[in-house]
């Protein structure tokens, strides 16, 4: 419920009195104050949500106070109230801020209407600025005309009109979040927000306030009061981003408000419940996290209600060429740029290179063939850069097969994809001066990430000083995986 702390000031003993009572048994937190001098001072101890204001007080005029209000960089909504109401005088109030403007006598049907009317606005101001406009030009749609999209379609739109938990699993750039935005766009909540917390970008000390909010002075820094995502999402889809990344302490909690659709903001005791869907992603395999004690697994199987796989783009190569198209046309019309073809030898190259970055790598390598090849029609294999590049063991193509191996043997030049993930990690990592913030950036993962499969190298090393110092030996395990200057 967004309204919460309402003040009034109101002379009248009567009007104030039973005003009070009426948003009492509506649960708000109500103040009753009978002049401007006494109004002032509550609003400088205390931010409040909604105001009621007489016009004609002992000590001044309210629409003097309303005009300072708006100034106010915690504004409240402001309803006015009079017993000599005119047309210039609720035109007047309504140019200086007003939220509503009230004819005494007002009926309790009047209140319970302008409550809502708070409560709606006041909802719809706070999520707008948690939600940014998307500024590329390709939109939200997942492209792709291959099997597997057709079917991940299919997927979406069975699922999306249920109310189901939904856990989208897949690698980095697959595009895991239009599929939440997909499957929020054609549920019946499609015209409710849709609010994205990337549980990986906020900082540990802070992701329990994001989620739940707080209330003043809660903590240093803690100034006013602030809904949490949760509660921005009410009625809608709450998205979140990278879930696997959640400490362990918040797991919990998460997960209480996943069973029972209620929380507490960081600081406070009332309870507030909550209607939202939830859809979680993550780009690692959370049941392998299950048995390593890094997720709980309840929380796994609450929020593992739907599991959705998005594919890599390498198993579906019949796509690639489709993408590279729509990317190559998005990227010369941003650019101002003359390409608008690839020539065949690249389209060669693209088909053939494995594509670790998934189609994010497509969209970034495409835009800087086109930045590239210049004034040129043509997309040559010299303008997409993708020899010589760190992640070129990935982008070789997989000899022939090994014709005599023996039946079911599984071919020694194929080795298995954790062992080529960790090669194209540690061809990152050496390619950045074994600087693990620029190694994070250019592998499109969280930093937090990156030293989970460093650690992971480290468990399953075969070499003793990886194992037996703990983190006590991370220096020495580090250099074991070539990392000579962890930072």
């Amino acid at each position: 419920m967004p309204i919460e702390k309402i003040i009034i000031v109101e002379d009248d003993q009567t009007v104030r009195r039973n005003l009070e009572a009426q948003l009492r048994a509506r649960r708000y937190e109500v103040l009753g104050l009978s002049t401007l001098a006494v109004a002032r001072v509550a609003l400088a101890r205390d931010n409040f949500d909604l105001v009621f204001l007489d016009v004609r007080l002992p000590d001044g005029e309210g629409t003097d106070w309303l005009k300072e209000l708006q100034s106010r960089p915690q504004r409240p909504l402001v309803v006015i109230m009079t017993g000599f109401a005119s047309v210039e005088s609720a035109v007047d109030c309504m140019r200086n801020g007003a939220f509503d403007y009230l004819i005494k006598p007002f009926s309790l049907d009047q209140i319970d209407v302008l409550l809502r009317k708070a409560d709606e606005f006041t909802h719809i101001l706070h999520v707008n600025q948690f939600l940014s406009k998307d500024t590329g030009d390709l939109g939200s749609e997942l492209l792709g005309r291959s099997p597997a999209m057709d079917d991940l379609r299919q997927l979406i739109r069975q699922v999306a009109r249920t109310q189901a938990t939904v856990l989208i699993q897949g690698e980095s750039g697959t595009g895991k979040e239009l599929v939440a935005r997909a499957l929020h766009k054609e549920s019946p909540r499609g015209s409710a927000p849709l609010i994205k917390v990337n549980c990986a970008a906020i900082p540990e000390n802070l992701i329990e306030s994001e989620f739940f909010g707080h209330e003043k002075g809660a903590f240093t820094g803690a100034i006013s009061k602030r809904e949490g995502r949760f509660e921005l999402a009410h009625g809608g889809t709450i998205l979140l981003d990278e879930i696997s990344e959640i400490p362990p302490a918040l797991q919990a909690k998460l997960l209480r408000v996943l069973q029972e659709r209620e929380l507490e903001r960081v600081g406070g005791n009332r309870t507030i419940k909550v209607d939202v869907r939830v859809i979680a992603t993550t780009n690692r395999r959370l049941e392998q996290s299950v048995q390593r004690k890094e997720f709980r697994e309840d929380l796994f199987f609450r929020l593992n209600v739907i599991p959705i796989l998005v594919p890599p783009l390498r198993a579906r190569r019949e796509d690639i060429l489709f993408l590279a198209g729509t990317f190559l046309g998005w990227a010369a019309r941003k650019h101002g740029c003359a390409a608008d073809r690839l020539a065949d030898t690249s389209a060669g190259v693209l088909t053939s290179h494995d594509w670790p970055g998934n189609v994010r790598e497509l969209q970034n390598v495409i835009e800087r063939a086109v930045i590239l090849a210049g004034e040129s029609q043509v997309v040559e294999p010299a303008h997409l850069c993708l020899t010589g590049t760190p992640s070129q063991p990935l982008s070789q193509p997989p000899p022939p097969p090994d014709v005599s191996s023996a039946a079911g043997e599984k071919p020694a030049h194929f080795p298995p994809l954790h062992e080529l993930e960790k090669r194209h990690i540690l061809a990152a990592l050496e390619h950045c001066g074994n600087n693990r913030t620029q190694a994070a950036r250019i592998l499109d993962i969280s930093v937090r990430t990156l030293r989970n499969k460093l650690a992971e190298y480290r468990n399953h090393s075969s070499h003793p000083t990886a194992l037996d110092g703990g983190e006590a030996d991370s220096e020495a395990a580090d250099k074991t995986l070539g990392i000579s200057e962890p930072d």
